[in-house]
């Protein structure tokens, strides 16, 4: 297993992705090009943006597709709500999935202050 499938993080996003595409499988048919695939394209990039942050060679690079992962995470919580009060989701699954995306949002803000922590330089004394 690669280094990214360690993340737990990663791990966590995963089931995010899955859950969502369960979640949207039961929207009306007229949202399948509007909502649900755009969900399901933000559900899926945060893990996919890990994975490639992590196959980078640099932390710079790494970083940007942190970031590009939590910007996702972030659209998803907006279509979530408005999931929710479209009536498309029950409060029970509005829930689950916004506690999910919440702890996968939540780590991976540590994980780039952990980055950007390791990354910074020294201050310099004189």
């Amino acid at each position: 297993m690669g280094p990214h499938k360690n993340l737990k993080v990663w791990q966590k996003s995963m089931e995010l992705a899955k859950l969502v595409y369960s979640v949207t499988s039961t929207y009306p048919q007229t949202e399948l090009f509007g909502l649900v695939a755009q969900m399901r394209r933000c559900a899926v990039s945060i893990p996919s943006n890990i994975a490639e942050g992590y196959g980078r060679g640099t932390d710079k690079d790494t970083l940007r597709f942190l970031y590009t992962a939590l910007g996702s995470s972030n659209e998803l919580d907006t279509q979530l709500i408005l999931s929710f009060e479209f009536g498309y989701l029950l409060e029970t699954d509005y829930q689950q999935i916004s506690n999910l995306n919440g702890e996968t949002n939540k780590m991976l803000r540590s994980l780039i202050y952990k980055r950007v922590a390791s990354t910074a330089e020294p201050l310099k004394t004189s």
